[in-house]
């Protein structure tokens, strides 16, 4: 058991203190710290089980019952509580690191005898010291005592059972493959038994199977259940990962939905079904039939089939891994990562391994397991859950191959097929070679699946849940496929033939032009720069941004660092990220690094942040890295040595007011103040406030960039999450774009340029009404950047500020949106508008 250090500063043993009670070891074993800091932090996890009257000691207890008493400073309790602020009751739950108390040392150290601070096990019966450190400590971080628990201390953690609070789970379509494989990683790191509840449902936490297989949905209330040794740890870090989401956002839930259009109406001629992959293609009807092997019952000994299924199962995870490795794509590198999970699902494998103790050989136990698994998913209400059973099945076929049973490879594919088929799996797709299919038409599946997600990146058109006339076709049928609306029409006449292979090359004269013109610099057609920057986590999205044309990056998250781990990257590792990402961008390419941002609604393991009754209004973004002054530090220090690399700006997020500002850059003049390589620092307008006194703020800073997101739930009052007003939550409104102007036409006046980094910048559409309102530069999505370049290049400098007047006198956001739709396919020159309502200036 570990012992963290509740304060940063010098270790002192308790021998040397001027005070006989606790040199003598009378109220127990431990080491005291001469502090540097003022925040005593938790040593351990447990519950507050003392408070003094005088507030200047307390004590933490864990789940094992071992005690740890910290008491502040030698003869404070004369002080009579003066200078201290608990942080916490008596009887209040605490993680690791979670802030218990404040003190002023100015006021303690000129009233008591010494500041030096004690740490000491008090429950000597349940825990032995067995290594004390050294030196300096750091608060949170540093392990200032190891204990072996003995006795009934040592009992209780192999079995005691610890139960979670329970979880609105945030998931827009709940614990599917990513976040569900996101926990059950997150699982398999503790030793405990861990399950996930709801109701009478419970599944095991380590199982990525068995955590879909509930069928979760947005706003379930789910809690955690763990018992051994470190199911308390296990059962906190755990809570925590599902409160943020297990790494996925609510702004996945438009997504979702769009993801699952309307059928489109079908005319003569056409066989209706789903859109997957948009585009359009030409080609014959192959027809790609799967016919499953035999598999035989009877194996070898127990121990060689075994062996067999071990060696198949370690050769996918190799073959699986390389594929991850070589994947540019994100979406390829996500897709793979999912079967890994799957791969090492402990449900999967505990079924295959008691089926091997009945004699039967490797691979009829190995298919009757994943089979079973993938029925489950297939019973489930969620369409997107019931899609995972083919990835289940595609991984069951990967082992089973290696197992030396394949299903009977498909016959040589002509060249510019349209494959029809039951069901088609991401391996076979992947394996296919270039130009082979045009295109393709399956029974299951959805625009969610990951067949459909690989076809898109693939720029293959698809439609999926096609009618059964589909496979009554010939082979060798002349079709067209629209993957736009989800139709197969069969045999078009020459005169429609001649119009479809117009409208595709057209299409594709136009994705080439916008290839073309990613690579240049992003003009109005009338020569007005803006800059297209990129949103990136980490340095392979840095690369992608680089291929698709990215001008800078807008965004580097940061927090992507931060999350799904046990402990914080200390400078080094952010260090190295930082300028890695620096070298793939070169010396002419800015990138914005955005200070760790977190808060209530979306917390670490490891920074324990107070639970508050409305999160979004609480503790977050620039608030926590105030709050925590040595994490904050510690990232502007990276960033200052990456910063000899490369041209980065730091960026402060969910900024509120001046005063947050200020606070922020005291530590920016401290951290950089003799740095050779100065950087720029700008704020994120997130918050109405930050909008509205944008000409106050741009005095103290040198650029702004806009987060529409959280902007437009602010200004509507709109939770962006919300099941029923997230599609309502629209940055187009009026209201928004008004904000926007306002904080242009603020930052402006005194030279400072403005980004949009929100999600209304990937939008091709918003982009000339962005541009009319002064916008200098839109960080999009890295996918979005040759289209949004290509729609700048289609503008205006005049007409798009003539259409931002226009939507600034607007009531909605679909008003909006209908007037960009009927402009965006013809700017027009000097259109005839109202004059604006708000005193809201747009540049001209």
């Amino acid at each position: 058991m570990e012992i963290r250090a509740p304060l940063s500063g010098v270790i002192v043993p308790l021998e040397v203190i001027p005070d006989p009670v606790f040199a003598g070891k009378m109220v127990g074993d431990g080491v005291a710290l001469d502090p540097t800091s003022d925040r005593v932090l938790a040593p351990i996890a447990g519950r507050i089980s003392q408070l003094h009257a005088s507030r200047h000691a307390l004590a933490v207890t864990s789940d094992e019952g071992v005690e740890v008493l910290i008491h502040v400073g030698l003869d404070t309790v004369y002080l009579q509580g003066r200078g201290f602020e608990p942080r916490v009751a008596v009887g209040d739950r605490v993680a690791v690191g979670q802030e218990l108390l404040r003190f002023d040392p100015e006021v303690v150290g000129a009233a008591a005898r010494s500041l030096l601070t004690e740490v000491v096990v008090t429950s000597g019966e349940r825990a032995r010291i067995t290594s004390v450190a050294r030196g300096m400590a750091v608060a949170g971080e540093t392990t200032l005592l190891t204990l072996e628990l003995v006795g009934a201390a040592a009992h209780r953690a192999e079995g005691e059972t610890v139960e979670g609070a329970p979880i609105s789970l945030p998931n827009p379509e709940g614990l599917h493959a990513r976040p569900a494989a996101v926990l059950a990683g997150a699982a398999r790191r503790y030793g405990a038994e861990i399950e996930l509840l709801r109701g009478p449902d419970r599944a095991n936490a380590k199982s990525v199977v068995a955590v879909m297989a509930m069928g979760t949905q947005r706003g379930d209330r789910v809690h955690l259940r763990a018992r051994g040794h470190d199911a308390a740890a296990a059962v906190a870090a755990l809570s925590t990962l599902l409160r943020e989401g297990c790494g996925e956002t609510a702004e996945a839930a438009p997504a979702a939905q769009q993801a699952r259009p309307e059928p489109a109406a079908v005319g003569a001629g056409e066989i209706a079904g789903q859109p997957a992959a948009s585009g359009l293609a030409v080609g014959r009807v192959h027809h790609l039939r799967r016919v499953e092997p035999e598999v035989p019952k009877a194996g070898a000994t127990v121990a060689e089939e075994q062996r067999r299924l071990a060696s198949a199962l370690e050769q996918a995870r190799s073959e699986l891994v390389a594929l991850k490795e070589g994947a540019r794509e994100t979406e390829r590198r996500d897709i793979v990562e999912a079967q890994l999970a799957l791969l090492d699902d402990p449900d999967l494998a505990a079924v295959t391994q008691a089926g091997l103790s009945s004699g039967d050989s490797a691979a009829w136990v190995w298919r009757a397991a994943y089979l079973e698994q993938a029925a489950r998913l297939e019973a489930l209400a969620s369409p997107i859950l019931r899609e995972r059973a083919a990835d289940v099945r595609d991984v069951g076929r990967r082992v089973l191959g290696l197992l030396g049973i394949a299903a009977t490879a498909p016959t040589r594919i002509p060249a510019e097929s349209v494959l029809v088929a039951e069901e088609l799996s991401p391996t076979e797709l992947l394996a296919l070679p270039a130009g082979q299919a045009v295109a393709l038409c399956t029974r299951g599946g959805s625009a969610t699946s990951h067949v459909a997600i690989l076809a898109r990146n693939l720029s293959i058109p698809a439609v999926c849940g096609i009618e059964d006339a589909a496979f009554a076709l010939p082979e060798g049928t002349r079709v067209v496929v629209d993957g736009t609306r989800g139709v197969l029409r069969v045999n078009p006449d020459e005169a429609a033939m001649a119009l479809y292979r117009e409208r595709i090359a057209r299409d594709a004269a136009a994705r080439a032009a916008e290839r073309v013109t990613a690579r240049a610099l992003a003009r109005t057609e009338d020569g007005h720069r803006v800059e297209v920057a990129a949103n990136i986590s980490g340095v392979a999205d840095a690369k992608e941004a680089v291929a698709a044309g990215a001008e800078a990056v807008g965004l580097l998250r940061s927090e992507f660092l931060f999350m799904g781990r046990e402990a914080a990257p200390d400078e080094d590792e952010q260090a190295a990220v930082y300028e890695a990402v620096a070298e793939v961008l070169g010396a002419g390419r800015r990138f914005v690094v955005r200070t760790l941002d977190v808060g209530g609604d979306k917390p670490i393991a490891y920074l324990p942040l107070p639970k508050e009754p409305n999160p979004f209004l609480g503790v977050r973004g620039i608030r926590v890295s105030l709050e925590h002054p040595e994490l904050f530090r510690t990232q502007l220090r990276a960033m200052a040595r990456a910063a000899r690399f490369g041209n980065l700006h730091i960026m402060f997020p969910m900024i509120s007011g001046v005063d947050e500002v200020r606070a922020a850059r005291k530590f920016v003049d401290e951290v950089l103040g003799d740095s050779p390589h100065p950087v720029k620092v700008g704020v994120m307008i997130e918050v109405p406030s930050a909008a509205v006194m944008a000409e106050v703020l741009a005095r103290e800073v040198d650029f702004f960039s806009i987060g529409t997101n959280d902007l437009t739930q602010y200004t509507l009052a709109m939770d962006r999450g919300h099941a029923r007003l997230a599609k309502k939550a629209d940055a187009l409104h009026p209201a928004v774009l008004r904000l926007i102007a306002r904080t242009v036409e603020g930052a402006h006046a005194h030279g400072r340029w403005v980004g949009v980094c929100g999600g209304i910048a990937s939008d091709p559409v918003a982009a000339p009404v962005l541009v009319g309102l002064g916008v200098d530069e839109l960080s999009v999505s890295v996918p979005a950047i040759p289209s949004v370049k290509a729609t700048i290049g289609r503008w205006r400098k005049p007409d798009c500020v003539n259409l931002a007047r226009e939507a600034l006198g607007l009531g909605t956001a679909q008003q909006v949106r209908e007037l960009l739709e009927r402009r965006q396919m013809a700017p027009v020159v000097e259109a005839r508008v109202p004059a604006p309502v708000s005193k809201a200036r747009v540049e001209g």
